[in-house]
């Protein structure tokens, strides 16, 4: 906000219906201005992974063209990088060409959780882990921010799903939603400051997300310390007053005067205070004219050094699956077959609202030429028509052919753009069977194999077998091509890192029973337990697990140090570790850590990541990475508490590849300094008892009063003990042989819960 204006005594000469306007857009992507009040009007437009600034008629869905802006990755692959300093770098791009576009805010990141792989839209979303998530949001929010260009962090909160979005209710529990869902916007708003935050369409626990206090205020202003405003996604509103009053400050798109007169008649009626407007009008305000200051007219960006950015993206969101015989990287001579539709027709984006008009498109085919150079000779088959299902006879014969005469096959495959979208979900994890017939028809005649996919979720490969070597691509955006060609031949080495599961079939995904629900009631039933997290729990072989990703030279681990073996939950714990690259190439090695809580009371993952780097090593270079945990990395969120809780106790920190490459691990020893108010009751057990001081001595003093103390050194202790645990104080009373009466127990509740005895 400029120092030389005062928001307050702007809002202070405002009628009643100037204000009321402000809270809904002029159209489908400005806001609205008074201009007697010197109040502009600032445009905002979709993201997140580049810019789509619509040159003519306004739509909301991608269905018309827009000015040419350079086409990043899709988030489900920048994510895949584990590179903050790389996504924040692609955040500034963006925002230079938000301000040479005059855009005040650019609509993104989504940072929802992917709770299943079937959501249509997940190729927009970072991770199914709410750290990793909210780590690179938050990172590409200063990015774009550090460029005076506003980010909307969307979809606040719970949108899982495409299916039925803008009336179904995500029903979750307190301490799922908090560990998960919340955490991944958590700790980008309080990282990064995102200029607004985007309500999600959907209800949560049976109210809509546009008209929940509990999340837009409670938790998001006065929890979190949100400073900007909440906008709505677009046609998002159900009920505008409810919505304005629970803090939701803009309406988008314009809502044609519907919104404002509600506004005002609820104002006149008293059912909306109008200091509740005010406050809008003010946060609504600090942004627009913080927007207005940062505008930079005339501004422009060099296209060809953000081309060049998109591909440097692109290459580390690739993610090296399979390298089977070391058949990557290729050699630059011989014979080389290139077969797919996908290698001539690139799936670079997503489809739906953020579709973006690039700057320029490679063309793959030529990029692969012109990294193979004079000694390799390429031939070209198409292989299977992208808009069909069923192969093709003469398509698979010529594709066979080329692969049959050459020295190795590069097959381009993938899912076309009809299998996943904004808008609706996928029903499957299948590609299209003329792509699964024409792998398994190449690979017959050619053991040399390497498949190359595009597409913006996992897919099953029933295939795997007969590739040697296996590349996601992702939705690489505008310079994928070039970026595939620098990994196939070595020019650069794989560092992407999948940011999700691959399952090996949808039916092991935790979700599967209960997505996409029924009606408009969908039951978060798996819990805390989604991704890596329950493949993990249920001891699940995943196609391919959460952080896996392969490279061309290799890493070894060592010197795991803590700067202490104990430490309080207000501490902070730092950890250490070195890495070495042992191989003969110059590689990026992402180092992972987890946590897991060694004997918990309350059901928790086996292991949670909690910290990650990416270390660029030379041959033979190593280095120290270090990692500083505090009491979140430790905590469980207590919902009877309604607080983040950590448990006294041993604690395992694990570092490594993946969730399923652990190469270091260690303990600590955590105390917990949470005083809980205790509440303890005639049927609180021993157990619950021994978790106070004073409760702890009673136990035990209790203990070596029973008749049947001496049984517990006995071949009955392990039975006696897990009964003894487990009763509730009631118990005492018909197990004590009479040394524990209903006096007694009157007493020791008054004593533990420190009430004064009667007088």
């Amino acid at each position: 906000m400029s120092e030389t204006r005062n928001i307050e005594a702007l809002i202070a000469q405002m009628t009643l219906e100037e204000k009321a306007s402000l809270c809904s857009g002029a159209d489908t992507w400005h806001t609205r201005g008074i201009e007697r009040l010197g109040i502009p009007s600032i445009m905002v437009t979709d993201g997140p992974h580049g810019l789509r600034k619509q040159q003519a008629s306004a739509d909301i869905l991608g269905m018309f063209n827009s000015v040419p802006a350079t086409c990043f990755p899709s988030a489900a692959g920048v994510a895949s990088s584990w590179n903050r300093e790389l996504i924040r770098r692609m955040g500034e791009a963006l925002g230079r060409e938000c301000q040479a576009e005059d855009v005040a805010v650019l609509l993104g990141p989504g940072a929802n959780i992917k709770r299943s792989p079937l959501c249509g839209r997940n190729f927009e979303y970072f991770s199914e882990d709410p750290y990793l998530s909210s780590e690179m949001a938050a990172h590409h929010i200063m990015g774009v921010q550090s460029q005076g260009v506003g980010s909307s962090l969307k979809h606040f909160a719970a949108n899982n799903q495409e299916h039925r979005r803008m009336t179904s209710d995500s029903v979750v529990d307190e301490r799922t939603l908090r560990e998960i869902y919340l955490a991944s916007f958590e700790g980008a708003v309080k990282q990064a400051q995102p200029w607004t935050v985007m309500c999600a369409y959907n209800k949560v626990n049976g109210e809509y997300a546009s008209e929940n206090e509990r999340l837009l205020t409670d938790i998001l202003k006065e929890e979190w310390g949100h400073e900007g405003f909440v906008v709505s996604d677009w046609g998002a509103v159900d009920e505008r007053a409810r919505g304005l009053a629970a803090g939701l400050e803009l309406e988008m798109p314009a809502s044609l005067g519907e919104g404002e007169r509600k506004i005002i008649a609820a104002v006149k009626d008293g059912t909306l205070p109008e200091a509740k407007l005010d406050a809008a009008v003010a946060r609504l305000l600090r942004i627009v004219f913080k927007a207005a200051d940062a505008r930079r007219p005339g501004a422009s960006y060099d296209a060809e050094a953000h081309h060049r950015l998109a591909r440097e993206v692109a290459r580390e969101s690739m993610v090296l699956l399979k390298n089977e015989d070391g058949i990557l990287p290729l050699a630059k001579t011989g014979k080389l077959a290139i077969i797919g539709a996908m290698a001539k027709t690139p799936r670079y984006q997503g489809a739906g609202s953020s579709q973006i008009n690039p700057t320029r498109l490679d063309d793959i085919y030529e990029e692969l030429a012109a990294s193979a150079g004079a000694g390799t000779a390429l031939a070209y088959a198409q292989g299977y028509a992208l808009d069909a299902e069923t192969p093709d006879e003469a398509l698979t014969a010529e594709a066979v052919s080329a692969a049959a005469a050459a020295d190795v096959a590069v097959l381009f495959a993938g899912l076309p753009k009809r299998y996943e979208s904004e808008g609706f979900d996928r029903t499957h994890l299948r590609m299209p069977a003329n792509q699964v017939a024409l792998i398994a028809a190449v690979a017959a005649v050619q053991p040399n194999l390497v498949v190359v996919l595009s597409n913006g979720a996992p897919v099953e490969m029933p295939w795997l077998g007969d590739a040697k070597g296996v590349l996601e691509a992702y939705l690489g955006g505008q310079a994928l091509g070039g970026a595939i060609a620098d990994l196939l031949f070595g020019d650069a080495n794989p560092s992407g890192r999948l940011a999700e599961t691959f399952p090996a079939r949808l039916e092991d995904n935790p979700s599967y029973l209960f997505f996409p629900g029924e009606g408009d009631r969908v039951e978060y039933r798996e819990g805390i337990f989604v991704g890596y997290r329950y493949y993990d729990k249920k001891r699940i072989e995943p196609l391919f697990p959460f952080g896996h990703g392969l490279s061309y030279t290799t890493f070894a681990y060592s010197e795991l140090t803590f700067d202490r073996q104990s430490l309080s939950d207000k501490e902070t714990l730092t950890v250490s570790a070195v890495v070495t690259n042992t191989g003969d190439r110059a590689g990026q090695e992402v180092v992972q850590l987890y946590v897991r809580d060694a004997h918990s009371s309350v059901i928790r993952p086996d292991q949670e990541l909690k910290g990650f780097a990416k270390l660029a090593l030379a041959p033979s270079e190593s280095q120290t990475v270090t990692f500083e945990l505090d009491k979140r990395s430790f905590a469980y969120y207590d919902a009877d508490a309604g607080e983040w809780t950590v448990e006294s106790g041993d604690f395992e920190i694990l570092i490594g590849r993946s969730s399923r490459d652990i190469a270091l691990s260690g303990s600590v020893a955590v105390t917990s300094t949470a005083v809980r108010s205790a509440a303890f009751h005639r049927n609180s057990t021993l157990s619950e008892l021994e978790r106070t001081e004073a409760g702890a001595a009673f136990v035990k003093q209790l203990i070596a009063a029973l008749p049947f103390a001496s049984a517990l050194e006995s071949e009955h202790a392990e039975m006696l003990k897990a009964f003894m645990a487990h009763m509730p104080l009631r118990g005492l009373l018909s197990f004590s042989g009479g040394k524990f009466t209903e006096e007694a127990l009157t007493a020791t509740l008054r004593s533990m819960n420190g009430e004064e005895a009667p007088r």
